[in-house]
């Protein structure tokens, strides 16, 4: 048994070195949100009169309560400010470690990598096990780093350590769901969508056991790893034992995942491969047709993730001035979004945040040419008729298009929902075109994406990296009282605070052919390199 696991080690320095950039940006950029977070709570909510209220109203929507969870505490200033980012961010850390696990296991096996390096002395686990070293890690570092960052900015130690340490729980529970879906799954992306429907449906269970009432299935909170990161209650009490729960549900998990490795062959997974039909469909014979068939499934599950939100933010939006009352609070919010009401700031800034979300699809489908090239697919289309400028296009549309239409249902579900809610149809404009807005932007950063991939396609994780820096300006640029050119660098800069000001087309102009420039610069190099593996 012991000799499953020779070369363990080679393959964990391996795979640190492979993700040097992808880690550290995706560290940083949570890490990031949390501080943000923190720093901001002590002027939106300076006493304990303005935590109850805000605690009070955040429980007494149902809306609130399904997207970001309970506030146990309502006196705590940790509570009620890290309730929102531990939400999200518990998600976020959640795809990272189902990211990194497949991205060791799974897709080195589809390349075909990982037969090549089982062929020397390697033993049958060392993949798996290396893959789950690098993603606990991971997290025990993600979880340091947030105790220290948000204890820095202000909040209790004790709570700030809890919250960290019931983020990396989460991480290491879908580390080892991840390890499970990786034997599954022939394919690194089929995969990564078990792991990612997986935690779908745990949020769901997470949401409808806090929605409950008192005599509603309560208990469904604690079926699912992110209920139990929200159980911690940081702030709140801080219950250490329920890391106990997170770790021995990893322990059965992974023992699970090491005992389907023994039985799957090398490159195959227990889930058995569909035969396809033995002629292709006439949709299919075009580069576009192609690119489409491949990445539908992932736009589709996107675009339901975007209208869902988009209807809970437009609930929420009309409720959002009972989360602060005392005058300074309303003020600082106010300021987030411009001179006017609460509202169209809410609506701003959280337009702004879906822009951000909109870029990650984009930068994801961007990236499908290199997995593309790197599986070495993209070779037999690029020897027959398919010009390297139409099959780069036909990936590209989908990533343009996509973010286009994440936004379009963002802000069709957003405005109806906000419409609704207030009683006035006359919102949904304002609405649905702050959405919109947010478009040039996440165009400038696909086109980061493709420039990266037609210069040097290795660095293509620019994006990724780009993304980090970006939302590190918008997060702490403001709070840092950075230099205005500084912030400048950020594309979401430019977008216009409506509905709270007036649009300015010029930045949306610039943003959208600094765009085309990134994108007419990529396919000029790409057409000029070789294609490599």
């Amino acid at each position: 048994m012991s000799s499953g696991f020779v070369g363990t080690g080679a393959l964990v320095r391996l795979g640190l070195r492979r993700d040097r950039i992808m880690l550290p940006a995706w560290i940083a950029g949570v890490v990031v949100l949390a501080v943000g977070s923190a720093a901001a709570a002590a002027d939106l909510y300076p006493t304990v009169e303005s935590r109850v209220s805000a605690a009070t109203a955040a429980n007494n929507t149902t809306a609130l309560l399904a997207l970001y969870g309970r506030v146990y505490d309502p006196t705590s200033l940790g509570g009620i400010s890290m309730v929102k980012t531990g939400g999200i961010g518990a998600v976020l850390i959640a795809l990272l470690s189902i990211i990194v696990v497949v991205r060791h296991t799974r897709a080195e096996e589809e390349s075909g990598r990982l037969e090549l390096v089982g062929a020397t002395v390697v033993g049958r686990y060392a993949a798996l096990t290396a893959a789950l070293i690098i993603a606990v890690a991971t997290n025990v570092v993600l979880a340091l780093l947030t105790a220290v960052s948000i204890a820095g900015a202000g909040l209790p130690t004790a709570g700030s350590y809890a919250f960290g340490a019931a983020w990396g729980g989460v991480g290491i529970a879908f580390a080892a769901i991840a390890a499970v879906t990786a034997q599954l799954s022939s394919t690194a992306r089929g995969a990564t969508s078990l792991g990612s429907i997986v935690l779908g449906v745990v949020y769901v269970l997470r949401a409808v056991g806090d929605t409950a009432g008192p005599d509603g299935p309560s208990w469904m909170s604690w079926l699912s790893p992110i209920g139990w990161g929200q159980q911690f209650r940081p702030y709140a009490g801080d219950r250490w034992w329920v890391l106990l729960i997170t770790f021995a549900f990893a322990v059965v998990v992974i023992g699970g995942a090491y005992a389907l490795v023994e039985r799957r062959d090398v490159g195959a997974g227990l889930i058995a491969d569909r035969l396809g039909p033995a002629t292709a469909p006439a949709g299919l014979r075009s580069p576009f047709a192609l690119a489409w068939r491949l990445q539908r499934g992932s736009l589709f599950g996107w675009l339901a993730a975007f209208a869902g939100l988009g209807l809970v933010l437009g609930n929420i939006a009309g409720n959002v001035g009972g989360f602060v009352d005392s005058p300074s609070a309303r003020e600082m919010v106010a300021k987030l979004g411009g001179q006017q009401g609460l509202t169209d700031a809410f609506i701003s800034a959280e337009m702004g945040i879906m822009g951000f979300v909109a870029a990650i699809y984009g930068i994801q489908a961007a990236l499908r040419l290199r997995g593309e090239e790197a599986g070495q697919r993209a070779e037999p289309l690029l020897v027959a008729s398919v010009s390297r400028t139409r099959w780069v296009m036909s990936h590209l549309v989908v990533a343009l298009g996509g973010s286009a239409l994440l936004l379009v249902a963002a802000g069709l579900t957003a405005g109806l929902s906000h419409g609704a809610q207030s009683g006035d149809m006359g919102r949904f404009g304002p609405v649905f075109v702050t959405a919109v807005l947010q478009l040039p932007a996440v165009w400038v950063l696909t086109g980061i994406v493709v420039l990266a991939f037609g210069a040097a396609p290795r660095l293509v994780v620019a994006g990724w990296v780009a993304l980090v820096v970006f939302l590190m300006l918008g997060q702490l640029g403001p709070l840092l009282e950075l230099d205005q050119w500084a912030m400048d660098l950020s594309p979401f800069t430019h977008i216009p605070r409506f509905p709270v000001g007036d649009v300015d087309p010029v930045p949306l102009v610039w943003l959208v052919l600094i765009a085309v420039a990134l994108v007419a610069a990529g396919l000029v190099a790409f057409r000029r390199r070789d294609i490599t593996t």
